[in-house]
Parts: structure tokens; sequence; C-alpha cells
């Protein structure tokens, strides 16, 4: 605890950028329209300091943070020990739950990647939903509304352009944890590294109260040593369920903007 109040004077605000110098790229909309979705995309060139904006309406509109919250509770679980390591194991409670990838033990790189409850549910006892509170309201997260049911924290809210934030200090070590904490945040997000392109990312979903559904990937993609940050938002409609096509919207918007090839 004492560690933490160290923090406490450390706000961190995530808006990423000036969205009012933003350009507005409206060619991206086909990418949700073939997929009958709305959204939003956002993209920060890091060397030029210029953004791209798809949809500024909804990249300025928070939305549930769903797993991309794991992100905060990761971090703070590094940084406290309530993770040991990026090797710790939560063995599997033995509840088969519907997302198959869950019902096994896991380590923390593993249940990062697949976005499983139990484990970040576990960590987040450890930590103390109160303790995870105070660092969420430290780092002026979203909406900071943290649910006092630790096994529900979905009501926290954030936008896409303070996931933008986020990410770009994370990956510049400029949030208020040690490095060595950051790192291992970074390499848990590593998704793909091969010599064109190396691509990391954060994914999340969510149901909305009017039965609708929005999906997150937000991260980051490096080619020859630069780096661009971007989040897509996808938004589905009542009985519409979006999480599968969400990593194919944002694939596809990165190829039309010329990655994969190794050329940016």
């Amino acid at each position: 605890m004492n560690k933490f109040l160290s923090f406490l004077s450390v706000v961190v605000i995530f808006s990423a950028c000036s969205v009012n110098q933003a350009k507005i790229d409206n060619s991206l909309k086909k990418y949700f329209d073939t997929r009958n979705v709305d959204g939003s995309f956002t993209m920060l060139d890091n060397a030029k300091g210029t953004i791209t904006v798809y949809n500024m309406n909804l990249d300025t509109t928070r939305f549930p943070a769903a797993s991309t919250f794991q992100i905060i509770t990761a971090l703070v679980g590094l940084e406290t020990g309530a993770i040991v390591n990026d090797s710790m194991v939560v063995k599997w409670d033995g509840v088969r739950r519907p997302e198959k990838e869950w019902n096994k033990n896991l380590s923390f790189k593993e249940a990062f990647k697949v976005n499983s409850d139990p484990y970040f549910s576990e960590i987040t006892k450890k930590i103390s939903i109160d303790s995870l509170k105070m660092w969420t309201d430290s780092l002026s997260y979203g909406t900071k509304n943290l649910a006092a049911n630790v096994d529900s924290l979905a009501n926290i809210e954030i936008s896409p352009d303070e996931q933008l934030g986020l990410v770009k200090k994370l990956y510049f070590d400029q949030l208020p944890f040690r490095k060595s904490v950051q790192q291992s945040l970074r390499d848990a997000m590593l998704m793909e590294d091969n010599s064109a392109y190396k691509l990391s990312y954060k994914t999340g979903d969510a149901l909305l109260k009017d039965s609708s559904s929005i999906a997150w990937v937000t991260g980051w993609i490096e080619e020859n040593r630069h780096v661009y940050f971007f989040t897509t938002l996808v938004k589905g409609k009542p009985g519409e369920n979006v999480k599968d096509i969400k990593l194919n919207i944002t694939r596809d918007i990165l190829k039309e903007l010329g990655f994969f090839e190794g050329k940016k």
C-alpha cells in the first residue's frame, strides 16, 4: 500500500491527441459497412505526430472497457506482487466455461492473450477492489467508476482516444509503474513478430444495456523502427455479436494503410 500511495500524486491523462487537429479518413467506413456494423478507427503516427481518425463521434465516446481493462489489472498486479512474474500460473477452478481457452491452468501471459476473466478475477481479489479503485482513480482511467463486485468490472468506460493514449504511454514507459512491469505488459501484448513488422494489441468485448455489443482492439504496430498506435472500436446492432470480426476489420484497415509489408 505504501508503494501505491507514493503514486497518488501522479495523475496520468490518457487522452492521446488533439482530436481537433486529426485527419478524418472516411474511406475506412467501408470496412465497417461491409460487415453491417458501426465503429471507429484511430491511429497515431508517432514519428510524424499525425493522427488519423474515422468516426470522430465514436472516437471520443466512452464505452465499457471490457477485457482491455486487464491492462490495468495486470500492471497493478505485477507492481504489487499479486502477479509474481509473467509465468505465474492460476489453477483452473474446474468450472467449464464457453471460452474453451479458459478451461485449464493458465500462466499470466496465456491468460492475458485469451482475456481470461477467471484468471484476472483471482488477481483482482489479491490486489483488493479498493486498491484497484485507488490506482484507477490516480491514473484518471476513463470514467473510473469500478464496480464493487470484483467479478464485475465491466461498468468502467473509456473512449477509443483514451485507449490510444494509454497504449502510447505504456510503450514509452510513461505510466507510474516500474519499467520492468511495463516491459512485461508489452511482451504480453506482442501477438505477431516477423522480419516485416511487430504487431501488439489487447482485445475486449462487451454487451451494452440495449443488447448491442462492442469490441475493442488497441495496441501498436512497428515497422522499420517506427511505431504507430491504433484503436479499433466495433459496435454491432442489438443481438449481433461483433467479437469475431474486430481483428478482421483491424487487419483490413492496417493493410490498406500500407502495413504488413515492412515498407512503412
